[in-house]
């Protein structure tokens, strides 16, 4: 990928009276270790008569000299030449083993040959005091050469100065400012002083806009432009000769065109000659123009090109409507960092300890555009053969027909920002959200790890280890005894409210309010023990241990038809004024008190099974022990739990090791089978979450799949970041969807290509798909028009 630019450079003088000209020397000729390609060169001279002979000079330099046999009332030098401007890498080079850290000593051969370039001046006393404070101790070469001009950068002020000569380094320091020819001349001095052979180079700077502004420092030029620039280059045993640019702080890049580099200034001035006297009217010009542009990743095309595609896809979508199609698109685009591009997270990890912060910032961005009123929800995505956990997965959901499902999106709580909520918090929460529910608090249970399980994995360990280093093989195993052991055995992890709608059992009358019910854990022990593992809470819950209930009577989640027809949603004013009101505890018998903990149900093993307590008929249908051998199929068996977790364990042992423990809020929501309902529980969560002043992060189960909600997830895949975009119905959402989506990419700093190690452009490595289809299984061409589908894959399959 290059340009190809097309300098302009015209010096034109302008005499009172005819004059001679003695012989000029031009120095205006790319050098021979220039490294960007110039593709062609020209030099026009003025008065037409005169003679022209190319020579390089002691240091192989280019130079025209000029010989004018009659006067001339004008001089004038018009330059020409295009370079292509190919990016590459300024440290792209090896060092000889002695040279890879300064100080180091040049050969004695070496030595003689650069003698020129090793010449110092006589220090002066501010010059003595900058040369005394650098920094002599061993380090990398490259970083003592960065380090000292970035130095310089910093101490000199740039400024354009008309003044004809270059100040000395005493003056710059003084004045500390001065032209570029001045910073770059104080830098040769310094290096030399330092014992590094080191010229100043005069040459052309081309500086182009940028296709994309830089999010952090300066983003360049607003235009194109070119000048005549100075700078210094630095002789390192095998790399050659090296450019420091001391006005930017930066090295010399394919921007820079050296045409003399020489020992001192004055042999590098790009015009010198005599003239008769006389008084003289200087003019000059210099611009620089595209006469060619490679596609690249910032800009594939150029405007004419982009409004061509924009044009077809107008006239595509004309087609599909007058065919009724009903075609709709998404993609699966993928990302990689721009930082950090070594990391395995970035190359074959699916997970990393920056992954997610990166899909966090993310998500964010494309909630604000794509799902404004919608919610986050960081749930579990793929689970791959191999892998002992699924992957996370941040959704986002919003409604179809534009009203809000969240009302404020400063409740969410954002991961990468430590807050330090604990589990009274938790319990807090899960009480208040039971009263807005209308719902007794009577049967919320702490969640514990199971105590009999790691007392058991303890006594399993060699006797020479401790459960704090368990020197086990399994790196998950290991830290999950570890960060067991530490916040205790008897730690609560969160808390449990046993929870499905009402309505899910027309002939089974609900405890406590018209939309939800609740009702007891029957379990084998007194406490709630969680399923050993990682996962949140809400997954670890032991249903097993739950009352056996026939297959005729289990209550299994069984979606909805996806094509059956749906109703209208109910307004989002109806979800929100069901909840805004603050909890009051006016629930009957049921005391509200936040002080007090929540009452755990009686253990299936102390009640007896078959006594006459289980039978008596006083007691609400819902809380009714089963005897045993009875199908019970009036058990609450979904839950709701609100835990507090550190957010560094959904990305993998590694990650919790980096950064400080933190306390997150996570609310885990149950299956259900209505949208109408997830989206109640929704309201129910916000409003609580509003009435606390507690951020939260919801996970769990994602909402039922239904056309009346739209999503977007953001997930992690070996190496990348993967952005399930939804789908679009029509040319224009598409070109909106892609161009939001690769500009908050951008800015949250990921990027859509890599670069291999010799510059080399490539992609992210990722499946980067494209998803056709239709808004509604019934309205899908490839299921309306089977052969559609069989045709599109024999044509790809012919057509690789």
């Amino acid at each position: 990928m290059s340009i190809h630019a097309a300098l302009h450079h015209v010096t034109h003088y302008k005499y009172d009276r005819p004059v001679q000209l003695g012989p000029q020397v031009v120095r205006l000729r790319p050098a021979p270790h220039c490294r960007s390609n110039v593709i062609s060169y020209s030099l026009q001279v003025e008065p037409a008569d005169h003679f022209v002979n190319w020579m390089q000079d002691p240091f192989a330099n280019y130079q025209a000299r000029l010989v004018f046999p009659q006067k001339t009332t004008e001089f004038k030098v018009t330059v020409d030449l295009v370079v292509e401007m190919a990016v590459y890498n300024p440290f792209d080079f090896f060092l000889e083993p002695q040279a890879e850290n300064f100080p180091f000593k040049y050969t004695e051969s070496q030595a003689d040959e650069l003698a020129p370039y090793l010449v110092t001046d006589a220090p002066t006393p501010l010059l003595q005091a900058y040369i005394d404070k650098i920094e002599r101790k061993e380090q990398r070469t490259i970083d003592f050469l960065v380090g000292l001009n970035q130095q310089v950068q910093k101490d000199v002020n740039y400024l354009i100065r008309m003044e004809p000569g270059v100040q000395t380094p005493e003056e710059t320091l003084t004045n500390a400012s001065g032209s570029c020819r001045d910073s770059g001349w104080l830098l040769v001095q310094l290096l030399r002083h330092c014992g590094l052979a080191a010229r100043f180079v005069s040459g052309y700077l081309i500086q182009l806009t940028p296709d994309v502004k830089a999010l952090d420092g300066p983003s360049g030029t607003t235009v194109d432009f070119t000048d005549l620039h100075a700078w210094c280059e630095v002789f390192l045993p095998g790399a050659g000769w090296i450019g420091l640019d001391a006005t930017s702080g930066l090295l010399a890049g394919e921007g820079h065109i050296p045409l003399a580099c020489t020992p001192t200034p004055s042999s590098a001035a790009p015009i010198e000659g005599v003239v008769d006297d006389a008084e003289v009217e200087f003019g000059h010009e210099m611009k620089v123009t595209r006469i060619y542009e490679s596609p690249r990743v910032t800009k594939p095309y150029t405007e004419e090109q982009w409004a061509e595609v924009l044009a077809l896809g107008e006239a595509v979508d004309k087609r599909l409507n007058a065919g009724d199609v009903r075609l709709t698109m998404g993609g699966e685009p993928t990302y990689v960092a721009v930082s950090d591009r070594d990391a395995p997270e970035w190359n074959t990890d699916a997970l990393g300890p920056t992954k997610r912060g990166y899909a966090t910032e993310l998500v964010h961005k494309l909630r604000a555009e794509y799902g404004n009123g919608g919610f986050l929800h960081f749930g579990q995505g793929k689970w791959y053969p191999g892998e002992q956990l699924p992957r996370w997965a941040l959704n986002i959901f919003w409604r179809a027909d534009g009203q809000p499902l969240w009302h404020d999106p400063e409740l969410f709580a954002d991961e990468r920002h430590p807050t330090h909520y604990t589990s009274e918090d938790a319990r807090r929460f899960t009480t208040v959200l039971a009263h807005k529910l209308g719902l007794t608090e009577r049967y919320i249970q702490p969640g514990y790890e199971d105590v009999y399980y790691y007392l058991w994995r303890e006594r399993r360990l060699p006797v020479n280890v401790d459960p704090f280093d368990s020197k086990l093989d399994d790196e998950l195993e290991r830290v999950r005894l570890r960060r067991v052991f530490t916040q205790k055995l008897d730690a609560v992890i969160g808390y449990m409210l046993p929870i499905e709608p009402a309505s899910a059992e027309a002939d089974m009358p609900a405890l406590d309010g018209p939309g939800w019910k609740t009702g007891p854990w029957f379990l084998r022990d007194d406490r709630l023990f969680l399923i050993p593992g990682d996962s949140p809470m809400g997954y670890r819950l032991p249903l097993d241990s739950q009352p056996w209930a026939s297959k005729g009577d289990y209550p299994y989640l069984i979606d909805r038809d996806p094509g059956a027809p749906r109703d209208v949603l109910p307004s989002a004013a109806v979800y929100r004024a069901r909840y805004t009101g603050v909890a009051t505890g006016d629930l009957g018998d049921v005391p509200y008190a936040f002080a007090a903990p929540p009452v755990v149900a009686s253990p299936l093993r102390m009640q007896g099974a078959g006594s006459a307590a289980a039978l008596d008929t006083g007691m609400h249908p819902v809380t009714r022990q089963p005897l045993r051998g009875e199908s019970a199929h009036w058990v609450t068996r979904t839950a709701l739990c609100v835990e507090v977790r550190d957010p560094r364990r959904a990305n993998g042992p590694a990650a919790e090791k980096v950064g400080s423990a933190s306390g997150v809020l996570y609310v885990f929501m149950p299956p259900l089978k209505r949208l109408e309902d997830y989206l109640d529980l929704v309201a129910a969560v916000e409003a609580t979450a509003a009435q606390l002043g507690m951020k939260i992060v919801m996970e769990g189960y994602p909402p039922p799949r239904d056309p009346r909600l739209k999503m977007l997830a953001v997930t992690p895949d070996p190496g990348v970041i993967e952005v399930n975009i939804h789908p679009a119905h029509n040319w224009k959402e598409l070109v909106d969807h892609t161009e939001f989506l690769y500009n908050a990419a951008f800015e949250t700093r990921l990027s859509a290509e890599k670069f291999m190690t010799d510059g080399r452009h490539t992609g992210t490595g990722g499946g980067n798909h494209f998803v056709m289809g239709g808004a509604t299984p019934s309205d899908s061409p490839f299921l309306r028009r089977p052969e559609l589908l069989a045709s599109l894959l024999l044509y790809w399959h012919n057509h690789p």
